[in-house]
C-alpha cells in the first residue's frame, strides 16, 4: 500500500510546468508537499512566479497519479523523495537533485561510491571491450558503474559493472516501465535483479530526447568521476562531462587515433583539463583506491606473435594496409581475418576496415 506522504509527494512532483527549482523553494518555505498544497495562490505567489502558482492551482493529472501509484503497488518499486534517507546523498548534495526518483532493484547500490562509465551509441569494438574492462576492474575494486543503458559504451559498461563485485545502476531518459532502446530489454531485467533502475521520469514516460540531456546529470551526480571512452564532438557525453564539472566530479578521458571521430571528443575533454587514462588502475589511482589483485597482476602482451594482429595494432586498418604492413597476398589476409574475427580477436569495420579487439 501506498501511504499518504508518497502521494501528496507524487501530486506536487508530477504538475506540469512546475521544475525541481520551484518545487525545493516551495518546499523550503511551507516544509511538505501536503502543506504545499494547502497554502493557496497567494502564499504561491510569494514564493515562485503567477505562471508557476497558475500550474499549481491546475495540479497533476489525475491519470498520472494513479499511473504512478499503480506502478508503485509492487514490492521491487519504489520511490524516493528529498525527504527519504534512502536518496542517494552524492546526488541530494548537487545544485539541482530531482523532487523525486522511481526505482527498481538493489537501492542499496545508491550507498556506495560510483564510477560514471559514458560513450557513445555507435561505439567501436575496441571501444565497448575498452568500456568493459574498465567497468569491471573498477567494480571490483568496489566502484559501483553508473551510465545510461544506451547502446554502445553504456551497454558494455553496466555489462563490466554487473560481471564486477559492485554492480551497475542504469539512469533512464523514460518513465521506469520503458526501456529505450528495446534491444536492451535483456540487459534491463538483469539490472532490475542484479543491479538497480533509476529515473525521475514517472511512470508511462516514453523517450523524449530533452529527458535524456536532464538525467545525464543525474549520471554524473551519483558519481565521484565521470570516464568518456569514445565521443564525438556532439555526443551527449560530453553534456554529462559538462555536468560533472559543474557538481565538482573528476572527468577522465580515454585517448584515441586521431583519425577517429569517436576519439575528438574525448581529445577535447582532455585538452580541456580532463584527466587523460589509459587503465582502469588510472581511474582508481587518481580516486584513492586500489585494484583487485586479479586485475593488478594482469599484464598486457605489447606483441601477441599474430602477424596480423601486429600490424593491426591499436587503430583500425584496410586491407592495402595490412598488405604493406606483413606483406601477405589479400586471399591469405582475408582467411586469417575472418578466423580472427570467428575468434572475437579482431571485428570488421564499415569502409573495408578492420580493428583487433581488447582481450585483456
Amino acid at each position: 500500500m501506498i501511504d499518504d506522504d508518497a502521494a501528496d509527494w507524487l501530486r506536487v512532483a508530477l504538475i506540469p510546468g512546475v521544475g525541481d527549482a520551484s518545487l525545493r523553494r516551495l518546499l523550503g518555505r511551507f516544509g511538505t508537499p501536503r502543506a504545499v498544497l494547502d497554502a493557496g495562490a497567494t502564499a504561491w505567489r510569494t514564493v515562485v512566479s503567477p505562471a508557476i502558482a497558475t500550474a499549481l492551482q491546475r495540479g497533476a493529472p489525475v491519470e498520472r497519479i494513479d499511473a504512478a501509484l499503480a506502478w508503485l503497488d509492487s514490492a521491487d518499486h519504489h520511490l524516493l523523495t528529498l525527504a527519504d534517507a534512502r536518496y542517494p546523498r552524492a546526488l541530494l548534495d548537487t545544485a539541482d537533485p530531482p523532487t523525486v526518483l522511481f526505482a527498481r532493484g538493489r537501492l542499496e547500490l545508491l550507498e556506495n561510491p560510483a564510477l560514471a562509465i559514458v560513450g557513445s551509441r555507435h561505439a567501436s569494438a575496441q571501444g565497448t571491450d575498452t568500456a568493459e574492462t574498465f567497468a569491471r576492474q573498477a567494480s571490483d575494486a568496489g566502484l559501483v558503474i553508473v551510465s545510461g543503458l544506451a547502446l554502445g559504451i553504456d551497454a558494455a559498461a553496466h555489462a563490466g559493472g554487473l560481471a564486477g563485485r559492485a554492480g551497475s545502476i542504469a539512469v533512464l531518459g523514460t518513465g521506469p516501465d520503458r526501456v529505450y532502446p528495446a534491444r536492451n530489454r535483456p540487459l534491463a531485467r538483469r539490472l532490475v535483479t542484479e543491479g538497480l533502475l533509476l529515473t525521475e521520469f514517472a511512470p508511462g514516460t516514453g523517450p523524449l530526447p530533452h529527458h535524456f540531456v536532464q538525467r545525464n546529470r543525474v549520471i554524473s551526480g551519483l558519481s565521484r568521476a565521470v570516464l568518456v571512452v569514445e565521443a564525438a564532438l556532439r555526443s551527449g557525453s560530453l553534456t554529462t562531462a559538462r555536468f560533472a564539472l559543474e557538481q565538482g566530479r573528476d572527468v577522465f578521458a580515454v585517448p584515441g587515433s586521431i583519425l577517429s571521430q569517436l576519439s575528438r571528443g574525448c581529445h577535447l575533454l582532455i585538452k580541456q583539463g580532463a584527466k587523460l587514462v589509459e587503465s582502469a588502475a588510472d581511474v582508481l589511482e587518481e580516486l584513492g583506491l586500489s585494484p583487485a589483485p586479479a586485475a593488478r597482476d594482469r599484464a598486457v602482451p605489447l606483441r601477441s606473435g599474430d602477424p596480423v594482429l601486429d600490424a593491426l595494432g591499436t587503430d583500425p586498418a584496410d586491407l592495402d594496409t595490412l598488405h604493406a604492413r606483413t606483406g601477405l597476398d589479400a586471399a591469405t589476409l582475408a582467411a586469417r581475418l575472418l578466423e580472427l574475427e570467428l575468434d572475437g580477436r579482431v571485428a570488421a569495420l564499415p569502409g573495408g576496415r578492420w580493428q583487433a579487439r581488447d582481450r585483456a
